[in-house]
């Protein structure tokens, strides 16, 4: 299935199956995360969790001077988000890896790490998304989530971690939250 969509100034268009979350429409939260996201002028960045690809992706077309890492611990969605970072023309730029959260990036720094955590997965891997981002981020970097659910616990974990936490958005019941190293 094909889907696309028009997101802070660029076209971007996924191959998408079901069962890969989201697999009609962009989803709304990570719509809502990648209007109002900080994004470096250059550096490298991570989605986590990356589906289909659609925050990496996108952020790759935002940003030419971005190289984007993007982890997914579906064989399937990592297949999609290789085949959809070639159709929107950023193949040089992204690089999309399997596995759990860290693993395959364990020993990279980014300038920024993005994430609509994957809440089927439970507050735990929440929680390690949150916990292990300060040791994979460079001075001055950024986790940058979008939660529907348990927002309350994600805020208190990324304040407890990061010292800092702000709410970027809040539309249709997400919120888009930042903590900065």
């Amino acid at each position: 299935m094909l889907i696309s969509d028009f997101i802070r100034g660029v076209t971007v268009e996924f191959e998408t199956a079901p069962g890969i979350f989201s697999y009609d429409r962009v989803d709304r939260g990570t719509k809502l995360l990648l209007e109002v996201a900080e994004i470096p002028s250059e550096g490298i960045v991570l989605d986590l969790g990356c589906g289909y690809g659609v925050i990496g992706i996108t952020l790759a077309k935002i940003n030419p001077r971005l190289k984007v890492y993007m982890v997914d611990i579906n064989r399937e969605a990592v297949k999609l988000a290789r085949r959809n970072a070639k159709r929107n023309r950023v193949d040089d730029r992204v690089v999309v890896l399997l596995g759990d959260l860290y693993e395959p990036v364990k020993d990279m720094k980014f300038n920024a790490i993005y994430s609509n955590p994957p809440l089927a997965a439970g507050m735990d891997t929440v929680r390690r998304i949150i916990t292990e981002a300060p040791q994979h981020l460079e001075s001055k970097g950024t986790l940058q989530l979008v939660v529907r659910k348990g927002v309350e616990a994600v805020k208190k974990c990324m304040k407890e971690t990061f010292g800092n936490v702000e709410v970027l958005a809040s539309k249709w019941g997400y919120k888009v939250l930042m903590s900065r190293l």
